[in-house]
């Protein structure tokens, strides 16, 4: 039976069609949730409350860590089906702190050749 508005007319549920398509694409477990968003049409944040709620809900789970910009484990990649969480890779205290002074060596080494 069809609501009587809309008589002759089909139905089309577009917010279905995209978690349908969003879910399909999670099934990989490849995607980053703004890969997602562009790929699906939704807004980033919507992608992240739909795959906050399926891994809060068990049927997802975070299949990989990818790193950002500064090198940090941050970007979670999304997975359809129960199974554990990949563990995020994190640096000691002593590797930042060498990261750091190498870094600050480089920094006064390029102003010394520039000066």
């Amino acid at each position: 039976m069809t609501p009587p508005k809309n008589k002759g007319r089909r139905v089309i549920k577009i917010n279905a069609i995209s978690q349908a398509n969003l879910i399909k694409l999670m099934l990989y477990g490849t995607m980053t949730c703004k890969e997602l968003a562009e790929e699906t049409g939704l807004h980033y944040v919507t992608v992240l409350q739909y795959t906050r709620e399926l891994h809060a809900f068990g049927a997802a789970h975070i299949c990989l860590w990818e790193k950002d910009k500064r090198g940090r484990d941050s970007i979670r990649v999304y997975k359809i089906g129960e199974g554990k969480d990949a563990k995020r890779q994190r640096m000691t205290g002593a590797e930042r702190q060498a990261r750091s002074r190498s870094k600050r060596y480089n920094i006064e080494m390029n102003q010394r050749m520039a000066a």
